[in-house]
């Protein structure tokens, strides 16, 4: 079974990726934004690569204004080179890619414009995988589109469309569930009439269930049958419900049991699991640990980057984590995920978020100026007496690390969280 996530990474130092506005779009901007992008992207590669997650979604902004302004630009011949190596480490490492167009990319509008430009943004994902030199079983996830009042004529129309693409769009091109228009049961009708594998996403289908009473089970033993040997292994979208947001928010974290509950009733490990999710390879991370014994050093390197985060919610979990790692021949990676999950819940306390501050400042006081020194008790004695939030005392923190370099800092969760 592989996990992966999707886009961008928490504590990942240079795979930020950026863009610009319409105006400021000029070629040479955008060129420069492109090559930055790629090493961005080739540096979450070797990082999944490092972690042992074999599933990534590259994201659809690699290339800005990728299906537009950026169309006819020599973008592939100028980073030809970065291009292949990453492909190459991607396919040397067994690791399958995928992308995912956006809300706007609407095949089936009745709008000949709106369809056009679809069809320019499809063969633009196509195209970025291709110059990746990657095959066709590394997938373009669409969903059906619009209904315009008129479901059945959508449906007919995406079909229509669907059979003009190019022929490098149609064999990349995978169908998904909404939460809204077309649940799973119109997605799979759809795809079995010109044969387009289907993605289950089991939050999308909890939002907007189809009539027919199934499990996810079903659900996705249905989907299966319409993945071929040639298209690679069945793909599923997996999400949790945000307890505060509207109906089909993901969540900020995949919770473990629940996650391990979903896997439990799969009875193909060769599954494909895309966690979507806002805390992205921390999760997918998460994830891999208690399905797998990746060994203690594993829950070690993962702990490492979550201590300061646990610190300044939880001293007794923060503790009660390092007893259960203290013993070397067990593999306490669901109990050690639900004392963080239960920390995280919280919100920190002022001294404890203070303590966990002046813990990460540790690292670097004895080389700032006087002047860092004074912005940062200046940024603690503010937070302390409440009129700032804690985000500007982390600001400080990671305009240090970054300055100084400290990679245990960057490379850990404390900062971002």
């Amino acid at each position: 079974m592989n996990i992966g996530y999707a886009c961008l990474a928490l504590g990942v130092p240079g795979s930020e990726m950026k863009s610009c506005t319409r105006k400021n779009a000029t070629e040479e901007r955008l060129l420069s934004l492109i090559g930055h992008n790629l090493d961005a992207l080739n540096t979450m590669i070797e990082y999944n690569i490092r972690s042992g997650i074999r599933l990534f979604r590259i994201s659809s902004d690699l290339v800005p204004f990728g299906s537009s302004l950026a169309a006819e630009l020599p973008w592939r011949t100028m980073y030809g080179d970065v291009l292949a190596t990453i492909g190459c480490k991607i396919r040397n490492a067994g690791m399958r890619a995928s992308m995912h167009p956006g809300q706007y990319t609407v095949l089936n509008s009745p709008e000949g414009s709106v369809a056009q430009r679809a069809v320019e943004d499809l063969e633009y994902h196509a195209k970025v995988l291709h110059f990746l030199g990657l095959g066709t079983e590394h997938k373009i996830v669409l969903h059906l589109g619009g209904a315009y009042g008129d479901k059945r004529q959508a449906m007919k129309r995406f079909i229509s469309r669907y059979t003009e693409l190019r022929p490098e769009v149609r064999d990349r091109l995978v169908l998904e569930n909404d939460h809204r228009l077309f649940g799973i049961g119109d997605v799979l009708k759809t795809a079995s009439k010109v044969g387009i594998p289907v993605v289950y996403d089991n939050l999308h289908h909890a939002v907007n269930p189809t009539e027919e009473s199934c499990t996810d089970l079903d659900w996705i033993k249905r989907c299966g049958e319409t993945w071929t040997i040639n298209g690679g292994p069945q793909k599923v979208h997996y999400s949790q419900q945000h307890t505060q947001k509207k109906p089909g928010a993901h969540s900020d974290s995949i919770q473990v049991d629940g996650f391990l509950a979903f896997c439990q009733q799969l009875p193909d490990r060769e599954l494909d699991i895309m966690l979507e999710v806002k805390d992205k390879n921390l999760s997918a991370l998460k994830c891999l640990n208690c399905i797998s014994r990746r060994g203690i050093s594993s829950l070690e390197a993962e702990w490492a980057r979550y201590k300061y985060s646990i610190l300044e919610r939880s001293p007794h979990n923060y503790d009660a984590i390092r007893g259960l790692l203290r013993e070397k021949d067990t593999y306490p990676a669901v109990e050690m995920y639900r004392l963080i999950e239960m920390s995280l819940s919280v919100p920190p306390t002022t001294g404890n978020a203070v303590n966990a501050a002046q813990h990460v400042w540790g690292y670097f006081k004895d080389r700032v100026s006087e002047a860092e020194k004074a912005r940062f008790q200046r940024a603690v004695h503010k937070f302390w007496l409440g009129e700032t939030d804690l985000r500007s005392v982390k600001s400080t923190l990671l305009t240090l690390a970054r300055k100084y370099q400290e990679e245990y800092l960057l490379t850990g969760y404390y900062l971002y969280l």
